[in-house]
């Protein structure tokens, strides 16, 4: 019998160790990136994780330095494929000649539709946030009118003798 002459295996220094692993798997950047890579391999089969990071890095200083642009138009560009979508369903649901293919059509084309309207509405709400109105009671008595703004006390009644 023969030994084979090996070398032993150099270590990996791209290669995460279980620590940086787990910190990695919580980090936005990086499960968002590794979540882009899997379904843009058919639209843009050449972008590296590596890259994704960075570009999805940068996108996100921006929206925590304030800067909502990108959020706007990324909205507006979901509303609009999703109306696409709405609009191409029905139409193929239309053309359907049995009761079943024209349900799951129009079932299908009601679901984009509904979330184009919650995507509009992210939107409108992104863009003319929500005023929120904090005020104080002030009541103004004229007279002989007495105010009580404290919490309700319970009326006991004392023994009767």
């Amino acid at each position: 019998m023969t030994t084979k002459n090996t070398k032993p295996a150099k270590p990996n220094k791209n290669k995460l160790n279980p620590e940086q692993q787990a910190k990695s798997s919580v980090r936005a950047d990086i499960v968002g990136a590794a979540a882009m890579e899997s379904f843009n391999k058919t639209m843009f089969p050449e972008a590296g994780l590596p890259d994704l990071i960075t570009e999805l890095r940068e996108s996100i200083k921006a929206v925590q330095s304030g800067d909502m642009a990108g959020m706007e138009a990324m909205l507006v560009a979901q509303a609009q494929a999703l109306q696409t979508m709405f609009v191409s369903l029905m139409r193929k649901g239309q053309a359907q000649e049995y009761l079943k293919q024209y349900q799951t059509h129009i079932n299908l084309a009601l679901k984009a539709q509904a979330q184009s309207r919650a995507t509009i509405q992210a939107l409108v709400e992104l863009k003319y946030p929500r005023q929120i109105l904090v005020t104080k009671q002030t009541n103004i008595a004229n007279g002989p009118q007495q105010v009580n703004n404290t919490t309700n006390t319970h009326a006991h009644a004392g023994e009767i003798q």
